[in-house]
């Protein structure tokens, strides 16, 4: 860990009270991405050229009707509907095409509708800011229009190729799931990487391991749920993570450590450290093989102005050594 170094990731304030902070950018005033400014060619070949033979691990969930969905707040949950179908085709002529064609050519096709915070994604540093301010002074005034931001949105996110870190918890305290509302401590994020004999390093995504895959799909996985608390999240971010994952819904531990908060450790990890979260990964394969390096690869969608993006990442073992 980098925590010996307090303020080589610590950014200058823009504004800033007792209980938290939104951070200049120190790679300029235009920036909206925060530290995927990390995420350079140069990075990204270091770490595949470190790839072994091995498995290609898939760290995302799939999508369904019915799968669990941050719909309690009155956002809508994921639906996919047919919009044609080989005898609609047929039958209704929506297509312009003749029903002799169609009975040769079979066609269908579909649409849906979901949450962008929806199965597994990637939050975007203006999904949550502090006091009505965000990022590098991103403002809501300025920067945002009648059904998007006009800056910051997933469309100005790069594809991610980057050294993954797994910290395994629930393993380092020998349970299948941590129990619900367990606050991850710094002490848990030391002692999981001492077990596995791995350090952060500047330019990682690291992923959290909570147990609450074993949940998926049911309706128990979300409520109150284990996730990061805002001093383990300070570590991480102050060993020089680039983002931060976790297998949960909530990516911090519900309900917060303060009552008086909402989603604190967003807050933080976006407005102050220009941090981003990656939400309901599956990591029980990752797990399983004691795998706790690799390339961790992903693209979000281009959503030009959206708060978050549907996310494919997988994990590719690498070989032991230095970056």
């Amino acid at each position: 860990m980098n925590a010996d170094m307090p303020g080589r990731y610590r950014f200058d304030p823009l504004y800033q009270d007792e209980y938290g902070q939104v951070s200049r950018s120190p790679w300029g005033e235009d920036d909206v991405i925060g530290r995927l400014n990390w995420m350079t060619a140069q990075r990204a070949h270091q770490t595949l050229s470190r790839v072994a033979a091995g498995p290609v691990y898939d760290l995302s969930v799939e999508y369904f009707i019915g799968m669990p969905a941050w719909s309690g707040s009155g956002d809508p949950k994921f639906e996919i509907w047919l919009t044609h179908t080989p005898q609609g085709n047929i039958r209704d002529g929506l297509t312009g095409v003749p029903p002799d064609v169609h009975r040769q050519y079979s066609m269908s096709a579909d649409s849906f509708l979901m949450n962008t915070h929806c199965g597994t994604h990637i939050d975007t540093l203006v999904h949550l800011g502090y006091c009505g301010r965000f990022w590098n002074g991103i403002d809501p005034e300025n920067d945002l229009g009648s059904r998007a931001w006009l800056r910051g949105g997933a469309s100005e996110y790069p594809a991610i190729i980057a050294r993954g870190v797994l910290l395994d918890i629930a393993a380092y305290h020998e349970v299948d799931v941590l129990p619900a509302s367990y606050a991850i401590t710094p002490d848990d994020i030391t002692g999981a990487a001492a077990r596995e004999h791995v350090g952060i390093e500047e330019g990682d995504v690291v992923v959290l391991r909570t147990g609450a895959m074993r949940k998926w799909p049911t309706a128990d996985y979300l409520g109150e749920t284990s996730g990061i608390g805002m001093d383990a999240a300070r570590l991480l971010c102050e060993s020089g993570a680039m983002c931060i994952g976790t297998d949960t819904v909530a990516f911090e531990v519900i309900p917060a450590e303060r009552a008086d908060t909402f989603l604190p450790v967003h807050s933080y990890m976006f407005a102050e450290a220009g941090a981003q979260i990656i939400e309901i990964l599956n990591l029980e394969a990752l797990s399983r093989d004691q795998v706790y390096e690799f390339a961790f690869i992903a693209a979000p969608i281009r959503l030009r102005g959206a708060t978050g993006s549907p996310l494919r990442p997988v994990g590719i073992p690498v070989r032991a050594g230095s970056r």
